[in-house]
């Protein structure tokens, strides 16, 4: 049996006086009234009502599963009231995981945007370059940079994760501008120490691929660290756009070599196949595509 409809037919004899208007009300017969009644008594193992042909009236057990029932029931209305509220309008918390450069420069102030927007969101952003598990870890959307070879999730497309050579004006006039791979044999090189782990740069060349190995004059794990040291004039930098469009914009760093950039990477936005899913997440991800535009 049906505990909650039970309850819900208990509950609607004792305030209709009667299983022929308790009927009426649920748009059940008496008949099905009545088996709800027996089912419930004998899965509780007492008698709820003392009824006859003339009357019926509540046990001490009735009255005391009559309070608590509707209580039961008040709480199951409210806790579905909660979830059409959070069908209709953007609300709840919503955990997104992004690569911490991209999520740091586009993802964070857009989710603040956001939340302006939609006071009733809250946002829980993790910034890894960790490949989170969106199930078990309760993450509700993931941006993701390369190929997406996941079948258990929606996949969207955002925008290119594009890479940039720059150096400052005051290096260049030093060492000089390199316009291709070859001349960077020449140059003096800043490096990452998670993205380059083998000090390697990767570029197209004018006959294939090139790779430019040389020990770095300066190594950090910061990309911030590196930009303002590229700014100060220690060296090439390779770095996503995305970092350096401050530094690019106001000339603080001149790019180099554009024909010669790694190839563009996709960015993805993913989140878990869901039939309805909620305006908090859809709203979330029609405001991220619709800012990003201008980065395609």
């Amino acid at each position: 049996m049906d505990k909650l409809r039970g309850m819900e037919t208990f509950i609607a004899v004792v305030e209709s006086g009667s299983f022929t208007s308790a009927a009426t009300r649920l748009e059940m017969s008496a008949v099905m009234v009545g088996k709800y009644i027996t089912q419930l008594e004998a899965q509780l193992g007492t008698r709820l009502l003392e009824r006859n042909t003339r009357r019926q009236s509540l046990t001490d057990a009735g009255r005391v599963y009559f309070e608590e029932a509707r209580r039961v029931l008040e709480q199951v209305s409210i806790a579905e009231r909660s979830v059409e509220r959070l069908r209709l309008a953007p609300a709840g918390t919503l955990r997104i995981s992004a690569p911490t450069s991209f999520g740091a420069c586009v993802i964070s102030p857009l989710a603040a945007a956001f939340l302006q927007a939609w006071p009733e969101v809250r946002i829980e952003l993790d910034l890894t370059n960790r490949m989170v598990d969106l199930v078990n870890e309760g993450v509700d959307l993931a941006i993701r940079i390369g190929d997406i070879h996941q079948t258990d999730v929606v996949a969207k497309y955002l925008c290119p994760y594009r890479m940039a050579i720059c150096a400052s004006k005051d290096y260049l006039a030093r060492h000089g501008t390199p316009l291709t791979p070859a001349d960077l044999v020449d140059h003096l090189c800043l490096s990452h120490t998670v993205w380059t782990a083998r000090n390697e740069w990767i570029l197209p060349g004018v006959t294939g691929e090139v790779r430019w190995k040389r020990d770095a004059i300066l190594r950090c794990n910061d990309g911030h660290g590196l930009r303002m040291a590229a700014v100060a004039g220690a060296g090439l930098l390779l770095q996503p756009e995305v970092l350096l469009a401050q530094e690019l914009a106001t000339g603080k760093l001149i790019r180099i070599l554009e024909k010669f950039t790694p190839q563009p990477r996709p960015i993805h936005l993913l989140w878990r196949q869901d039939l309805r899913p909620l305006p908090k997440l859809t709203r979330f991800v029609e405001h991220v595509l619709s800012a990003v535009q201008e980065l395609r």
